[in-house]
């Protein structure tokens, strides 16, 4: 009978678990067990702000087929180009290839974050390859023939890399197509992610014109190699508008034509949001249109159209907007525009997260190791708990300490499982032990450690940060396996031992349960636990080990404490 209850209450508990897990993919947020997160909207707030005019986003010219080419030497001089180029431009943290076909950002490195897996090679965002369609575009629609992203370019201005004597530089493209000429002019700032984008329009027509001015990315779907089975992140396509705020499209919706969004508004950007970093447009203020659509089987353009006005013959209108790809670094990406600092994304948790990650900042600012900040802020926060973690663990301890007499008992009345019952309710209330008492205050804490859970995993500053042995609190711990030639198939290191040991010790410290069955069900856990942490970032699993040991050395005092009858 106690084994059937016990696999009834587990059944229940996964079932709770699973329910709640659903329900947070379902408002895009963040989820336990590696479910694909969605968009979370208001239906109501996607339509607050009236449509403005301009085409409509299906009738967007589609992706331009793969470009290719070789970079040149910087000049001022226009030079023109009978088929399509591609131009590199560096500066200290990118390195960017354009494209004269369109205008095109085709691939963008950072030169400041290694690849994972191969510190050798920068991380690359934008990318344009047989293995990934990731790029940036832009152009007119509204007037037939109007320069748009498959339209080719000439140079017009070739930049230098930016130096302290002159951050900024500029790369100038040109076209003239339907009665429009349209230079493009991308500007780079030395140290920045930022790259601003200004778009010239001048009618050379006899008759007034009314463009719209497009900016968009397009990505296939396709995931990321470093996603990890054992723990989800988001990536794919998300809005911000002031009406909307932050809302993610999952792709699965967008292929449903299902993908919820503001559509209509005056501000806010767009953005391409994977782990750790994000590739963002932030348009000029005013009416604009935001879309997401398929192009083509795996492959989807997001982005924005903006109405220019009216345009006379010989006037010039002036569209800007800036495009960032770079890393999730909320200190930059709150400068960049309101709300992209969200892109670091910690769902319901975010009121508990946000502070607890200022005050990770805070201590690694004055420790200067994210590894050791990890280690202060999980003791300050055991600190904070102390009262509460005593009162759980004295609870155990009682219950530990009465484990034989309870044993007794079952002994005792046999079948009688309401006597038993009532007996042992009845020596729960002479040595005044609470049964839920060792649970409560542990529940209280939850929220907390899942959102440090939340704050280490998605923080870039984490990646390829070193702690000791470890070289990246980012990736897997891989002491062993880096310096003893084992063949596992996967990365082994100290910390996940460590782990399994502090667990087991701390299943020994619990009272025994009595049922034989959830005994061993409790003492197989530990090993479970380390298998799933092996494959974890070395940060998380530091974080875990740590409180651990915190938790070992307090509920080791209290227990020796009540089993001694120093307390009570």
């Amino acid at each position: 009978m106690e084994t059937r209850r016990l696999i009834l209450l587990m059944i229940f508990t996964l079932s709770l678990i699973m329910l709640w897990d659903n329900y947070q993919a379902s408002q895009g947020h963040p989820t336990l067990f590696g479910m694909p997160t969605g968009a979370a909207s208001d239906s109501k707030q996607a339509n607050a702000k009236p449509a403005v005019t301009v085409q409509a986003a299906n009738d967007l010219p589609q992706a331009a087929a793969p470009v290719g080419g070789v970079g040149d030497t910087p000049s001022a001089e226009p030079v023109k180009v009978a088929a399509a180029e591609t131009l590199t431009v560096r500066t200290d943290v990118l390195e960017l290839q354009f494209s004269t076909q369109g205008g095109q950002l085709i691939s963008s490195k950072l030169l400041q974050h290694p690849k994972a897996g191969d510190p050798t090679l920068p991380v690359q965002l934008f990318e344009q390859s047989d293995k990934r369609t990731y790029v940036a575009q832009a152009g007119l629609v509204g007037v037939a023939g109007a320069p748009n992203h498959r339209t080719l370019f000439e140079v017009v201005q070739k930049p230098g890399e930016p130096t302290a004597e002159k951050p900024t530089q500029q790369l100038k493209l040109r076209a003239v197509s339907g009665n429009l000429e349209t230079l493009y002019v991308y500007t780079f700032t030395k140290g920045s992610y930022q790259i601003g984008f200004e778009m010239d329009v001048k009618n050379l027509g006899e008759q007034a014109v009314t463009p719209s001015a497009y900016v968009q990315i397009t990505r296939d779907g396709n995931p990321l190699s470093t996603d990890s089975k054992f723990y989800s992140t988001f990536t794919g396509p998300a809005v911000y508008s002031p009406e909307g705020k932050y809302q993610k499209v999952k792709f699965e919706s967008i292929n449903k034509n299902a993908a919820e969004y503001t559509k209509n508004t005056d501000a806010g950007w767009v953005a391409m949001v994977q782990h750790y970093f994000v590739s963002a447009i932030v348009a000029q203020a005013g009416p604009r249109e935001n879309f997401v659509r398929k192009v083509e089987d795996n492959l989807y353009s997001f982005g924005v159209v903006s109405p220019l006005g009216a345009v006379a013959p010989g006037q010039t209108a002036k569209y800007t907007s800036v495009v960032y790809t770079g890393p999730q670094d909320q200190r930059v990406l709150e400068k960049v525009a309101p709300g992209l600092e969200l892109v670091v994304d910690y769902g319901w948790l975010t009121v508990i997260a946000q502070p607890i990650y200022w005050l990770l900042e805070k201590i690694h600012s004055v420790v200067g190791n994210w590894g050791w900040a990890i280690v202060l802020l999980t003791l300050l926060i055991k600190l904070a708990f102390f009262p509460l973690s005593a009162a759980s663990y004295r609870s155990m301890a009682k219950m530990r300490k009465i484990g034989p007499r309870m044993q007794a008992l079952k002994e005792q009345y046999g079948d009688d499982k309401m006597g038993f019952q009532r007996a042992m309710m009845d020596m729960y209330k002479r040595e005044k032990i609470n049964p839920l008492g060792g649970c409560m205050p542990i529940v209280v804490q939850i929220p907390v450690f899942i959102s440090l859970y939340w704050v280490l995993l998605a923080s870039v500053e984490m990646r390829n940060a070193p702690w000791y042995w470890v070289a990246d609190l980012a990736s897997p711990d891989d002491l062993i396996t880096r310096f003893l030639p084992i063949a596992l198939g996967f990365k082994l290191g100290i910390l996940p031992i460590v782990m399994a040991i502090t667990m087991f010790i701390q299943t020994k410290l619990n009272p025994t349960p009595p049922d034989p069955v959830q005994a061993k069900v409790m003492m197989v856990m530990p090993l479970v636990f380390s298998v799933m942490f092996v494959f974890f970032p070395a940060g998380l699993v530091l974080y875990w080990v740590v409180n651990n040991i915190l938790s070992i050395t307090q509920q080791w005092v209290i227990t020796r404490k009540i089993e001694s009858g120093a307390e009570q």
